[in-house]
């Protein structure tokens, strides 16, 4: 199974829903690519649900640091909801859990931006 991304919108919040792998090669290309699209329409509040997510590697991962370090540059923030399993495990020993505030509940994640 490939990458399949869904967006949508809570208030002005953009939630990138994600299912499948973001490994090296065209899932990771298509998420940069959704990402950076993101960033370029002028998001600012991104929120990534990983609850589908069932496998992510190093090309993957530095597709969301490289946004959450251009969020964060331009006054943006960058969340990530759910991870499980694998990809919970590969983000943990990244400490990316520990740099980039994730949630188990999207209403407590959305209503994190506002405070």
């Amino acid at each position: 199974m490939g990458l399949e991304i869904t967006i949508r919108e809570e208030g002005d919040v953009t939630i990138l829903e994600l299912k499948g792998r973001a490994t090296i090669g065209l899932g990771n290309d298509m998420l940069n690519a959704k990402l950076r699209q993101v960033v370029d329409s002028g998001a600012k509040k991104l929120l990534i649900n990983l609850a589908g997510m069932t496998q992510i590697d190093s090309s993957g991962i530095s597709s969301i640091v490289r946004t959450f370090v251009t969020l964060e540059r331009n006054q943006g923030t960058l969340k990530l909801l759910s991870p499980v399993g694998r990809v919970k495990e590969v983000l943990a020993v990244t400490r990316l859990l520990a740099a980039i505030p994730t949630f188990e509940d999207e209403s407590a994640a959305v209503a994190s931006f506002k405070s």
